[in-house]
């Protein structure tokens, strides 16, 4: 390989994706220059692999997926001065103005101009290397894993899920979808201390492994009404609040059934229609809060502490691991093999 080059793979166009050689970014002056150790595989990865485009976004030009991440400091700009060389990282892939009413209430999430890794036409980081603003990578301690660190992204949805819903400790919460991120918000609702999470997906092998996880009960939403389920399990109480991660039009419908009055539903999963039926006459009479999501905002450190803390297995999602030079093989199970394969992780290097 040439020097200042490193491999990535390149999404040409839809279903073509090669590994390269590209140019190692050079960092900025407020930025770092990380050497990957892993990172995930993305459902919205798939989806660019698959269609080319999400809603508004579309790959217009050959671009690098990949936006959950972590590795070494190997290089920094002039200005850094809150990491250094050879610290461990995790990254938070958005980096955003910080100048907007958004970035400045806090609500950085939903900043106009925000730069996220692996969204057209920025490329992201199914690569060697990966340059980004120092004020977007965390430190984390020695006890925690690379693949741990990398799973911060996706947790940090789960994370902002409890947030946005209010959740406290004595909640009964309902998580609907068993992918990545519904089984990842089981374990930030357990982080909030949460002792009664009842969840559902249609694929048995989600639903077993969050029983492994420590859930209360599982349903199958195409045997089983689970609103009546969770009725007959909490004595006519049902969910306090419902997480719902599938974007499935009915998944959401039969979410709000199971919810008890005065409860609270938080929108996680983009559901493929713009518009989808709702009990409108229910949520009113049910006097429902209702909350969309988008990303997170302010979950790294959150995170991170209860990660080292311990009593949290987010490593137990991981189903399969491939190095870079097998990209290729790698999507292609996150696309076609969903009953079996739920995590995947990218290691440009070495597999561990």
């Amino acid at each position: 390989m040439e020097a200042n080059k490193m491999k990535a793979a390149v999404l040409n166009k839809p279903l073509d994706i090669e590994v390269k050689e590209v140019a190692i970014p050079t960092p900025k002056d407020d930025e770092v220059l990380l050497k990957v150790h892993c990172i995930g595989v993305c459902g919205s990865d798939v989806h660019y692999y698959e269609h080319g485009r999400i809603g508004r976004y579309v790959v217009e030009a050959p671009i690098i997926l990949g936006h959950e991440l972590a590795g070494v400091i190997v290089a920094k700009g002039a200005a850094v001065a809150n990491v250094e060389v050879g610290d461990r990282v995790a990254v938070e892939p958005g980096v955003t103005c910080g100048r907007c009413d958004y970035c400045k209430s806090g609500r950085y999430n939903l900043c106009p101009d925000v730069v996220f890794m692996a969204t057209p036409p920025v490329d992201g980081a199914w690569a060697e290397y990966v340059a980004i603003r120092s004020d977007f990578v965390f430190k984390m301690p020695d006890s925690m894993s690379f693949e741990q660190g990398a799973l911060i992204e996706p947790f940090s949805v789960g994370i902002h899920a409890m947030n946005r819903g209010s959740v406290k400790p004595g909640d009964r919460v309902l998580v609907t979808g068993l992918g990545p991120i519904g089984l990842l918000a089981i374990q930030a609702a357990k982080m909030y201390g949460v002792t009664e999470i009842y969840a559902s997906d249609v694929v048995a092998y989600r639903r077993e492994l969050a029983l492994e996880l420590g859930v209360t009960a599982v349903f199958d939403p195409s045997a089983q009404d689970v609103g009546e389920a969770i009725g007959q399990l909490t004595g006519g109480h049902g969910a306090d609040v419902l997480i719902e991660t599938s974007g499935n039009g009915r998944a959401i419908g039969a979410g709000f059934a199971a919810v008890r009055r005065g409860g609270r539903v938080v929108l996680v999963g983009m559901p493929a229609a713009d518009e989808i039926p709702v009990n409108t006459n229910h949520l009113i009479d049910s006097e429902f809060d209702v909350f969309g999501l988008f990303r997170y905002a302010n979950t790294y450190p959150t995170a991170i502490a209860a990660l080292a803390k311990g009593g949290l297995d987010v490593e137990r999602i991981i189903t399969h691991k491939f190095g870079l030079d097998y990209i290729k093989q790698a999507v292609e199970m996150a696309r076609t093999e969903k009953e079996t394969s739920i995590k995947i992780m990218i290691y440009p290097g070495d597999v561990q």
